[in-house]
């Protein structure tokens, strides 16, 4: 495929399809010599850490989205913040290698997604609006432009950005890995909608910025902003506040440019397909978009402070095959993933519900194994309904709940979970598992190409509050960016060609096989907990 042959972002998704016969196209061997390094940093540009903050007290898990005073944006709130978000959370180590964990999951933990924010002036931090970018490893801000002037922000708010480097995850995965940076900035818009609760502040991503837009605020457009074969492109702008907002207008003033970035790594490997993907999902200006409408408050769930789940939370690498998930907890997770403006992490996605869950039933107390699919948003069932087989069911499984969770045929799925996704256990040896089907064809012709991207933002959304509630469920979950799509349509009852419907992320949740090979470390011990004075 090249940018020539490519009619639309359609025939990128098409040819990264994964089939048991035919894996998309990846790397022939990992050459773990030319791994990129998973760490920007931006030389010469002044640098201030940002405090350490282990035992600030959050608000429980359950309770986050609930009315709280918001915290006084400065440097203690916005370190908090950032740590929640896209922090580390640990070292792993065995024998001599040694890497790192973070707040915000990450497709293979090669983490594609790069933070910034754009302050205003703050004691302690900088005398001038400034656009920053976060270095996790140091959790620091490194400045890289000091505006001549204020730029527009939201009152008493301040904006954060996402950015991707695709070679990161091209590395490992070739050609797929451009779903995967998409994933990746849905977790990562989800980890931070979760951090701003925690401090009674609202995150909503800019719906009407284009990509352009977007990279000449954050200077991905200079030079001196990436290596030529590591190029950085830009994601979104998100606003956060103390209180729910108007959207705001970007604008970038003039000011002083100062830090170059560092290479990433001597090799590259070129993928020509990912470049003509991202010309064509590049986002123009668009017109801002109300918010989703508040849903019910959700069942009563973990007493747990909130940071202390954030900063549990792991990506589990085996399900030990034996461990229920109980129906209250099931109920809530599922709850957790529909659209709400009230409440993480979904407040922050302006863009209407498009995923609905098809999942795999394995272990849930009191209720019977197989096939169910969740209704995310209102308006899809009869469409959901009339794209899949007409052999299911649609039985409500637990209508006392109020939750559009449908029974659409009972059964052992263990195998095909786990085979469906790659043939990777831990899809069937789990509690259950999970893919989420979007309205792929109606999204793509209401908004155009660029939506391809926001629906895996949507897809990484919905992983990060698995993640979260499986994790405060006591479980544990993974995403699973490897299944056969076709292959989960077929079983669906889906016309995977014509693409109406498709599958774009599975995720599974149990009872996780820690590796006791490895030691975990504490994530900054390489640095003081509080900042130089």
């Amino acid at each position: 495929m090249s940018t020539e042959a490519a009619a639309d972002i359609r025939t990128y998704h098409r040819r990264t399809k994964h089939a048991p016969q035919r894996y998309a196209l990846g790397p022939a061997f990992l050459d773990w010599d030319s791994q990129p390094d998973p760490f920007r940093r931006f030389e010469g540009a002044r640098r201030v850490a940002l405090p350490l903050c282990p035992d600030a007290p959050t608000p429980p898990f359950a309770a986050l989205g609930e009315a709280m005073p918001p915290a006084a944006l400065g440097p203690q709130a916005l370190g908090l913040f950032l740590e929640l978000a896209l922090g580390l959370s640990a070292w792993k180590q065995a024998g001599e290698a040694r890497w790192a964990l973070r707040n915000n999951p990450s497709s293979g933990n090669l983490h594609p997604t790069e933070g910034w924010v754009v302050l205003p002036p703050l004691p302690g931090l900088g005398e001038a609006a400034a656009l920053y970018h976060y270095a996790p490893h140091d959790h620091a801000l490194e400045e890289r432009c000091r505006f001549q002037r204020p730029p527009t922000l939201p009152a008493g708010g301040f904006l954060v950005a996402l950015s991707s480097i695709p070679w990161r995850e091209a590395w490992k995965y070739g050609e797929r890995a451009f779903r995967y940076c998409q994933h990746d900035v849905g977790h990562a818009l989800a980890a931070l909608s979760y951090a701003g609760a925690c401090l009674g502040w609202r995150v909503r991503a800019l719906a009407a910025p284009g990509d352009d837009a977007v990279a000449a605020l954050l200077g991905l457009d200079r030079p001196d902003a990436h290596h030529p074969f590591e190029a950085e492109h830009p994601d979104l702008v998100a606003m956060v506040t103390p209180a729910a907002a108007a959207e705001i207008a970007l604008d970038r003033p003039p000011g002083e440019w100062s830090g170059t970035a560092n290479r990433l790594g001597e090799d590259h490997e070129r993928w020509p397909v990912i470049d003509a993907a991202l010309k064509l999902a590049a986002k123009p200006e668009t017109a801002p978009l109300p918010p989703p409408p508040a849903a019910a408050p959700p069942a009563p769930g973990s007493g747990e402070p909130a940071a202390t789940i954030i900063r549990r939370r792991r990506s589990a690498q085996r399900m030990d095959n034996r461990t229920a998930m109980a129906l209250p907890a099931f109920l809530r997770l599922l709850a957790a993933t529909r659209p709400d403006a009230a409440r993480p992490p979904f407040a922050a996605l302006p863009w209407p519900t498009r995923l609905a869950l098809a999942l795999f039933v394995h272990r849930v107390e009191g209720l019977e194994p197989g096939l169910y699919a969740l209704i995310r948003d209102g308006d899809s069932l009869p469409r959901l309904r009339q794209a899949m087989s007409p052999r299911f069911r649609w039985q409500l499984a637990v209508p006392e709940s109020g939750l559009p969770l449908y029974l659409l045929e009972p059964g052992d799925l263990r195998a095909t979970a786990s085979g469906l996704s790659c043939q990777q256990a831990i899809a069937g040896h789990s509690a259950f598992s999970l893919g989420m089907v979007a309205d792929f064809a109606r999204t793509l012709a209401e908004e155009g190409d660029w939506a391809y991207r926001r629906l895996f933002w949507e897809a990484g959304a919905i992983g990060q509050a698995l993640y979260l509630e499986a994790t405060a469920a006591g479980l544990s979950g993974t995403g699973i960016g490897c299944y056969f799509d076709d292959s989960v349509h077929q079983l669906l009852g889906i016309d995977g060609d014509a693409l109406d419907w498709q599958s774009l992320y599975h995720f599974t949740v149990g009872g996780a096989i820690e590796d006791t090979r490895l030691d975990t470390l504490p994530p900054y011990a390489h640095r003081p907990t509080s900042p130089p004075a």
